[in-house]
């Protein structure tokens, strides 16, 4: 019921944004930061991230992306989505922290709510997913891909993805940790949390972070060759599979939703890690000139 209410919300929030377009046949919609682009005949849509300079999701993002993703959910026309990046070489680098530092505890509870929304309606979509991560996948990035029901990465030695809390020196939430579980199994999961690892394409297939590692000019031609495979499914029973397997990882979250959230507020409000935002966010700062 929250999780409707909350989406309802949403897409209220966002009934006057977006523009559409047709390209080649094709439908577009669009925000500020999220392309969708829609293949009806084929029953799929392609969300692009554009958040330069690296997708990161802020609240704004992640209002918007969520937004987008109802839509398509309230299509029947579509049973399939693509997720990737419209900005070369990243696929997305995880939570804006800027809005975890120097703000309120209010704004804090809002941008955590809104992360906890992305992570559960894309858990528990009804639609195929798949993600083709053609970039660095670092943190959120991975949060997302992990979501999906297939996930491709392209094949550049460049290219990393793990979620890296710990090196920052934060923590991934229990539904995150439990998801990574549930996808490397818990000693994989407990030493790459630990360590904070972030895995270059092939190790990131050896341990189970991806499911296939392709050339990255064959990336979005995979992913579609994927999509249709899993499309062949009848739609009430993959669905209902689906949910059999997650089911009970979500719930867990919606039955401490507010709980999760005061303790994340209580977490990143605290001076130590308010002052370990502020080094690493300085030290992006000037990595970026």
């Amino acid at each position: 019921m929250a999780l409707a209410a909350a989406s309802r919300v949403l897409l209220h929030a966002g009934s006057r944004l977006g523009r559409r377009e047709v390209v080649d046949g094709a439908r577009r919609f669009a925000n500020k930061q999220v392309l969708v682009e829609t293949e009806d005949a084929a029953g799929i849509a392609v969300m692009k991230f554009r958040n330069p300079p690296v997708n990161s999701l802020s609240l704004e993002f992640l209002t918007e992306f969520v937004i987008s993703l109802e839509k398509l959910e309230n299509d029947k026309t579509f049973r399939g989505v693509i997720l990737t990046s419209d900005l070369p070489g990243i696929f997305s680098a995880g939570l804006d922290l800027r809005e975890m530092y120097g703000r309120n505890p209010a704004h804090y509870a809002e941008f955590w709510k809104a992360v906890q929304e992305l992570w559960l309606r894309l858990y528990m979509s009804k639609l195929m997913l798949v993600s083709a991560i053609n970039g660095a996948s670092p943190a959120g990035g991975c949060l997302i891909a992990l979501t999906s029901d297939y996930r491709i990465m392209a094949d550049n030695p460049k290219y990393i993805i793990g979620l890296n809390e710990s090196l920052l020196g934060i923590i991934a939430p229990f539904w995150l940790k439990d998801t990574f579980v549930n996808t490397i199994g818990h000693r994989a999961a407990e030493r790459a949390l630990q360590l904070g690892m972030l895995f270059p394409p092939a190790e990131a297939l050896k341990v189970g972070v991806v499911d296939e590692v392709v050339p990255e000019d064959q990336i979005h031609s995979k992913a579609r060759s994927v999509m249709a495979q899993w499309l062949a499914i009848p739609d009430h029973s993959r669905q209902l599979t689906k949910s059999m397997m997650r089911k009970a990882t979500a719930d867990k979250l919606i039955k401490q939703r507010e709980a999760d959230i005061q303790n994340v507020v209580s977490f990143i409000s605290q001076d130590s890690i308010q002052k370990s935002l502020h080094v690493y966010l300085k030290k992006l700062k000037q990595k970026r000139g």
